[in-house]
Order: structure tokens, then C-alpha cells, then sequence
């Protein structure tokens, strides 16, 4: 659960709310959801973290990183939009290296930043909901939350124009899919049901993406849709979005 949607500014301008432990059901069964759903598990988030309201943009991973791999990057709203075209393998380089770009004054001394698990993005994504989207099970009422193919424009779109989700998180769900930490399994049998990423076992040559992206259809961007890519593969549907946890 978010407690009273306390925030954090980061000097790059990107905000972080409070996300409590608590915990959720994972997964979907039936109704049309994917085998690699199930089985549904009861998870226990057991620390609290801190999630970025919004994808990393552009801008932002320009200024950490030094270039910009995006496919849409174009004209002076791009730095707006999020980044994309990025591998997991830069993507889990990134909490670091933003790290070391903000330097050691500050609140985020006092933690790490990092991609979160699956179950960790899925908690946040659910925001203390059941239903297929934060914002229920109708596909035809999710346009004012979410991205999705049927009203991208066949692109992405600057971040935070969409409603945000109980919690406080904007374009969770459709834009661009976003990288976790976890090995790809092939379905939430033996899942760690403390919340931590599953980084034995399963396929390390892929990692999950969450959520979706403005080329998929919306069945796609539902919280507890799944998908993987090699960890090298550079999507112009894949970004991140990053967590911050006090050590």
C-alpha cells in the first residue's frame, strides 16, 4: 500500500512515491489470461521501496548516460517521452549509474536504486486491486489510463498525460513495457512469495518486461500480462522504470 502518498524529488526532477510492504495475489487463471500467469500466488512484500512515478524519459537517460537510443526521438517534446531501444543489460546498469550522477549528498545516499522484481512492479501496478487493470476489468474504459495500439497514435507519447493509478503511478500499464529484474519462467510455479526477484533457475537469456507497451493490444497491458526478451534486445516497446530502497 502507498502511506499518504509521501514523495521524493530526485535533483533530475523525477519523483518517487512510498510504496508499504503488504501483500497480493500474483498471476491470473482463466478469463483469457496466459498459461504463463499461473499459478496465482499469495506474495508478501516484505520491505517497503520507493518507485518513480513515471518511466525513465528521454531527457533523464540522456543526462545519466551520456546518449539516447530511442527510436522516438524527435522534435522538442522527446526528452518527455520515455526512453526505449534499451537492452536489460543497460537497463540494470542504470540504478548506478544515476546513482553516481546525483553523487553522494542527498537522500538517495542512503539507498540504491534498481529495477524492481516482477512481483514488486505487479504490487505496485495492482495498487490493492484484483481486477485485470488497476482501473477494472473493462478493456473499453482503460483509454483515459493507459497507452495501448488502439489509441497511440502508433508511437509513444510523453509520460504522465495519462490518469495515474491509485498509488500515484502514471503509464505503469501501456506505453512502453518495462524491465524486471527476474529470470523468465514460464509460468509462477515455485515463485518466490517474499517478493524477491527470481534470478535462479528458469531462462537467464531472457528477463521479464511488465505492462505492456503503445504497440500492443490491451489485453497486453494488463497487470498481470508477462512477457520476457533477450538481454541484449533493444525494443522500441521496452524501457524501465526504477525503484529506490534505504539499505
Amino acid at each position: 500500500m502507498v502511506s499518504d502518498m509521501q514523495t521524493k524529488t530526485d535533483a533530475l526532477g523525477q519523483d518517487f512515491i512510498l510504496i508499504s510492504k503488504g501483500s497480493f495475489l500474483m498471476g491470473k487463471e482463466g478469463g483469457g489470461s496466459s498459461p504463463s500467469e499461473g499459478p496465482v500466488q499469495e506474495v508478501e512484500i516484505k520491505r517497503d521501496y520507493w518507485f518513480s512515478t513515471r518511466p525513465v524519459t528521454q531527457s533523464v537517460w540522456s543526462a545519466v548516460m551520456g546518449s539516447n537510443p530511442s527510436k522516438f526521438y524527435q522534435g522538442f517534446e522527446s526528452g518527455l517521452r520515455p526512453v526505449e531501444r534499451v537492452s536489460w543489460l543497460e537497463a540494470s546498469q542504470f540504478g548506478d549509474k544515476l546513482h553516481e550522477h546525483l553523487g553522494e549528498d542527498g537522500w538517495h545516499a542512503k539507498g540504491t536504486f534498481r529495477l524492481p522484481s516482477e512481483a514488486e512492479w505487479e504490487y505496485a501496478a495492482r495498487a490493492g486491486t484484483t481486477s485485470d487493470w488497476y482501473c477494472g476489468d473493462a478493456d473499453h474504459k482503460i483509454h483515459q489510463h493507459i497507452w495501448n495500439a488502439g489509441n497511440s497514435g502508433a508511437k509513444t507519447n510523453i509520460v504522465g498525460q495519462k490518469e495515474a493509478n491509485p498509488w500515484g503511478l502514471h503509464d505503469i500499464c501501456g506505453n512502453v513495457g518495462e524491465w524486471c529484474l527476474d529470470n523468465w519462467h514460464p509460468n509462477h510455479q515455485a515463485l518466490p512469495l517474499d517478493g524477491k526477484p527470481r534470478v535462479g533457475g528458469g531462462d537467464a537469456g531472457r528477463r521479464v518486461h511488465k505492462g505492456g507497451s503503445w504497440f500492443t493490444e490491451s489485453e497486453a497491458t494488463r497487470c498481470g500480462a508477462r512477457a520476457s526478451a533477450l538481454v541484449d534486445k533493444c525494443s522500441d516497446g521496452i524501457g524501465l522504470r526504477v525503484l529506490w530502497q534505504e539499505l
